[in-house]
């Protein structure tokens, strides 16, 4: 599945991924492959994004998460690496 994170600035990240844990505003949730179509406002916190063995993590400042046909798009607020 592909993940895509924006900011109003610019395109923070853009690949293939195998899972996505996001910071939802009710706590955070893992989006796997075939998850069903969502959206979900997100607080401030970590995006922890697996591909198979490799982890990596960004701190994003709130926004809107959605999921449909195995593409994620994260639209956030701010991101600090």
């Amino acid at each position: 599945m592909t993940l895509e994170i924006l900011t109003p600035d610019k395109k923070v990240f853009e690949g293939e991924v195998t899972s996505v844990t996001v910071p939802g505003t009710l706590g955070s949730f893992q989006i796997l492959k075939d998850h069903a179509p969502i959206i979900s406002t997100l607080e401030d916190g970590p995006v922890i994004i697996k591909n198979g063995s490799e982890e990596q993590t960004f701190i994003i400042k709130g926004g809107v998460v959605e999921v449909l046909k195995n593409k994620i798009v994260v639209l956030a607020e701010g991101v600090a690496l």
